[in-house]
């Protein structure tokens, strides 16, 4: 654990972010690590934490920031995804757009 002094209710979340990234294909360090962060902004959010920054009291919270994300995966829709989406609607030089430029296409 990275932490020494984590309340228990703080240890349980750890072990569950940890366990649910995981269960999702992460690397073990790389679970540890992201789940530390979880942990720790929710102590800062709380006042648990001696230290706090501007972004860990002030942005959305761990679970709701990954509420909103849930349906979309780390990136989004793939490329392919929005290329095929383009495809349907008949956006003119699909073949040739990145990934950013489907994207703006298709918000339009």
């Amino acid at each position: 654990m990275p932490q020494n002094r984590w309340s228990d209710k703080r240890e349980r979340q750890y072990g569950h972010v940890k366990e649910g990234l995981l269960d999702k294909g992460k690397p073990e360090r790389v679970a540890e690590e992201i789940a530390a962060r979880v942990v720790n902004k929710e102590r800062a959010r709380h006042g648990e934490a001696r230290e706090a920054s501007k972004t860990s009291t002030d942005d959305l919270s761990s679970g709701r920031r990954g509420g909103l994300r849930s349906h979309r995966g780390e990136g989004g829709r793939t490329r392919d995804q929005l290329y095929n989406e383009a495809r349907e609607r008949g956006v003119k030089g699909r073949s040739s757009m990145t990934k950013a430029q489907l994207l703006k296409a298709l918000s339009h």
